[in-house]
């Protein structure tokens, strides 16, 4: 029923498919950032709380009786640890994108996105009136300044921007956070990709920057990266939380996060504030890793190479492979043009890291 839309997408080296891929190939594909996807001792202590409740399903939405002491346990703890008033944990990180956008921005606000902003957030738009939304350039601090200053906005400003950008790497600048307080202006941040990796205590960009958390900050953050599960949370103050709770169809209508995934994700949470020090470690070997070979300076573990040619691309991901390694090969619509993304995993060690580079720099 769709073979000529499949066939033009085949034609243009963009088709996507699902793979089960060889236990000993190398990764440098996801984003298990700190490797703790295969930390078994952080499973079974999971397992083991989970094991103490009287049930191990949610059985229904939080606001029904789905809510346990794994969920608020988890909460607290990223609560304490960001220095945010509340928090809530969500089924994902695009329902909790979807919670946010369609939740917060009410009739007669507006808000201004990055155009480099994740699918989920973007589709999240489409359910608000196309004036109330305004596109700035990628991290570009002057076009949001001028879009802001030429909108008029009878009710609340919100800019919403991520910490790392996920196909990039790149940070958020600091003065985004300076612009959003300027003109009152509430902030929301994706940190899907920066929390874990980035900052003094490893917690993303709020951490990186040395931001104190405001009255007018948000922030939502992933279990599915570098803390080796599945899930999402958002933080922010108890008023906005609240507001969530009654106003989010993402948290109203679904059933709550997993028990057991909401548990490992507190688990790797205590395991990434216990070995910060080492972690950092780590996370900084592999960087100079690949600034010595690649040439690329970055504070994430994210690392862009451009190809711009979507059959080249597929071809160095597939020589890769046939050696060993597993790399994103990315394409149209995700990016604009054609890149290798490797992921300079921490539990991937530094000269076998620099093996794969090797390989990309000939090949690229």
């Amino acid at each position: 029923m769709y073979s000529k839309e499949l066939n033009s997408i085949k034609k243009s080296n963009r088709l996507r498919t699902r793979e089960i891929f060889d236990d000993n190939i190398i990764d440098l594909a996801s984003n298990d950032y700190l490797g703790l996807a295969n930390n078994k001792e952080l499973f079974e202590n999971a397992y083991k709380r989970v094991l103490k409740e009287k049930y191990h399903s949610p059985k229904a939405s939080m606001l029904v009786n789905g809510y346990s002491k794994v969920h608020k346990d988890f909460e607290d703890k990223l609560k304490q640890e960001n220095g945010f008033e509340d928090a809530i944990i969500v089924g994902s990180g695009f329902l909790a994108n979807v919670s946010m956008i369609e939740a917060l921005v009410r009739k007669g606000d507006t808000l201004f996105i990055d155009e480099d902003y994740h699918a989920s957030g973007m589709f999240a738009t489409r359910v608000l009136n196309k004036d109330q939304v305004v596109i700035f350039k990628h991290n570009n601090t002057k076009d949001l300044e001028e879009k802001i200053k030429n909108k008029e906005t009878k009710g609340r400003k919100i800019i919403a921007i991520e910490g790392v950008y996920s196909m990039g790497g790149d940070l958020a600048p600091k003065e985004i956070f300076d612009i959003a307080d300027k003109n009152n202006a509430l902030l929301i941040v994706d940190e899907a990709h920066s929390s874990g990796v980035l900052g003094e205590n490893l917690l993303g960009i709020f951490d990186f920057y040395k931001i104190k958390p405001k009255a007018n900050h948000i922030k939502m953050g992933t279990l599915g990266k570098a803390y080796g599960s599945y899930g999402a949370y958002i933080l922010g103050s108890s008023n906005i939380i609240e507001f969530l709770l009654n106003r989010a169809k993402a948290v109203i209508y679904t059933t709550a996060p997993s028990l057991f995934d909401t548990a490992l994700g507190l688990e790797s949470l205590k395991f990434i504030v216990k070995n910060k020090k080492e972690i950092k470690n780590k996370i900084k070997a592999n960087l100079q890793v690949i600034n010595d070979i690649l040439g690329i300076t970055s504070d994430s573990l994210i690392i862009p190479i451009n190809i711009a040619d979507n059959k080249k691309v597929i071809q160095i991901q597939k020589t890769l492979k046939q050696k060993g390694f597993l790399v994103g090969a990315i394409r149209q619509p995700t990016v604009k043009s054609a890149i290798i993304r490797l992921i300079a995993k921490i539990d991937i060690e530094p000269e076998t890291l620099k093996e794969a580079c090797k390989i990309i720099k000939e090949l690229k």
